[in-house]
């Protein structure tokens, strides 16, 4: 009789219950594992016969044959371990009790212990829609299982503990933690706002940016402070909810990138390629595909500094993302979906020197130099980019005031949290967050004009002949310069503030 087990496999971040099938055939000793495998399941078989051997259990002197069901999906990775070691034992008598409704999970090291796996917490949570109870998984991995809710997550350290457990001789361990005590931690930040000496109009920008989530592109001299203003807009970032907490901790732990003694995002993630990434490792992809870096920065930032000198091939790739708020990746076999709500923060310099338009230095650039440069970041991108500001470097004067005491992030967040809270009741019904995930169809309805705003916006729109998404764009900053203002309505003056901002502006 052929004996079931119950694991699973991650496409993407959804997860898909895999039956590990195990019978033995009387012929010569050999393990046969069938199902379109990976290397790493067709290695599996000298560490089940080492494991269960170290583990002081008898392996069969026959064929055994191991069959992955479906045999249509692709199996990667060393997380069945386990569940095969139990459909041995299970036929060879050794187990003689497997409950219903249960799967195993786990990577089986040469002595009988049981190894962590990733992508414990999208299975998990995708398991309970399946209808299991319970899910058997390393020990190592039960604190990144425990903040499920339906699914039971049991650790077990060794596979003679698990065979204790399911003869009925032992418990295994279990833990649930709350999130909120991970969430309401101290968040410490690297560098705060009130460490970024004047540059009082960028920081004011970015406020905007973090209150509606818009994208910013910063442009100035080299030692501007550009990149400092980059890596402090995170904390001026409201701190994540319990839902966008656990979305971040399944892509994290999907790709890999959890730390065990950390099972929680608790923050939201700063991300900064080289300017040496490939397009695959920005959007996502690959032979195994795994997230890329715009789904690594989802709820959060995404960095590119210097953002001239990536390949302009890898800067388009983002267009759709930026639109969709997701990205889609298609492959001969398969079609896997990331979500990728990112804000993306450039910074480029104004030219090859760096120095155009300087009060200091003087530009050593020819006009052909100037254009060619700039002409890296097309008009598609930036049309998708709401705010384009420009970071003059410091005077003598302000460099040297050490006495101006700057806004700390703290208070700068309380306003930025105000904003996104009058967001969140008025889109309580829409299914978004912020004014950036605006549709065309809600900017109608969320993004009313007075008789002097649409004047202003005609006159605009006929003078820089403005995009259908430059239009709507411009409605969505103004949305979010009425919200940190708390007015109800957009008047003019929000719009001639979004309308600055559309453009790097003359040297």
């Amino acid at each position: 009789m052929v004996v079931k087990i119950t694991s699973a496999t991650l496409i993407g971040l959804e997860a898909h219950k895999v039956d590990v099938e195990v019978d033995v055939v009387n012929s010569l000793p050999q393990v046969l594992i069938i199902g379109l495998g990976d290397t790493a399941i067709s290695e599996a078989k000298e560490r089940l016969r080492l494991a269960i051997k170290n583990s002081s259990y008898e392996f069969p002197r026959t064929k055994v044959v191991i069959n992955l069901a479906p045999a249509d999906i692709k199996k990667e990775g060393t997380a069945y371990d386990l569940a095969m070691a139990v459909g041995i034992l299970a036929k060879e008598n050794v187990i003689k009790n497997i409950p219903e409704n249960t799967a195993f999970l786990g990577e089986l090291s040469l002595d009988g212990s049981i190894r962590p796996v990733g992508g414990i917490l999208p299975i998990v949570c995708a398991l309970e829609e399946l209808g299991i109870k319970k899910v058997i998984i390393p020990y190592e991995n039960l604190k990144e299982a425990s903040f499920t809710e339906g699914t039971q997550a049991l650790g077990a350290r060794s596979l003679n503990e698990l065979v204790d457990y399911l003869n009925g001789n032992g418990e295994l361990h279990t833990l649930k933690q709350n999130i909120d005590d991970f969430l309401e931690l101290d968040n410490e930040y690297e560098i705060d706002f009130c460490d970024v000496k004047g540059q009082k109009s960028a920081k004011f920008a970015l406020e905007i940016a973090a209150a509606g989530a818009h994208n910013v592109l910063m442009c100035g001299s080299p030692g501007s402070g550009k990149t400092m203003l980059s890596k402090a807009f995170v904390s001026i970032l409201p701190k994540l909810e319990k839902s966008e907490a656990i979305e971040l901790t399944k892509i994290y732990s999907a790709s890999g990138l959890l730390d065990y003694n950390k099972p929680l995002i608790s923050k939201r993630p700063f991300r900064s390629p080289h300017h040496s990434a490939s397009a695959v490792g920005i959007i996502g992809g690959g032979t195994k595909v795994r997230p890329g870096e715009i789904t690594l920065a989802h709820r959060g930032v995404l960095f590119l500094d210097e953002m001239v000198e990536f390949p302009r091939s890898v800067l388009e790739v983002l267009r759709q993302p930026m639109e969709d708020g997701a990205v889609t990746i298609s492959r001969a076999s398969q079609s896997v979906k990331f979500p990728a709500n990112f804000i993306l923060i450039g910074a480029m310099n104004p030219c090859p020197c760096g120095y155009l338009g300087d009060a200091k230095k003087r530009c050593t650039c020819s006009e052909y130099q100037i254009n060619r440069y700039r002409s890296r970041l097309s008009g598609p991108l930036l049309d998708r980019i709401d705010l384009q500001i420009n970071v003059s470097r410091l005077s003598d004067e302000e460099l040297l005031n050490i006495k101006e005491e700057a806004e700390p992030s703290s208070v700068i967040r309380k306003r930025v949290v105000g904003a996104r809270q009058i967001q969140l009741d008025r889109y309580k019904k829409e299914g978004i967050l912020t004014n950036s995930e605006l549709s065309a169809k809600l900017v109608k309805k969320y993004c009313t004009l007075d008789d002097d705003s649409k004047s202003l916006l005609k006159f605009a729109a006929a003078k820089f002949d403005l995009s259908a998404r430059s239009y709507e764009r411009i409605l969505k900053l103004s949305r979010t310069l009425a919200d940190l203002s708390q007015k109800e309505k957009i008047d003019a003056n929000d719009i001639s503030q979004a309308l600055q901002y559309r453009g790097l502006g003359n040297y």
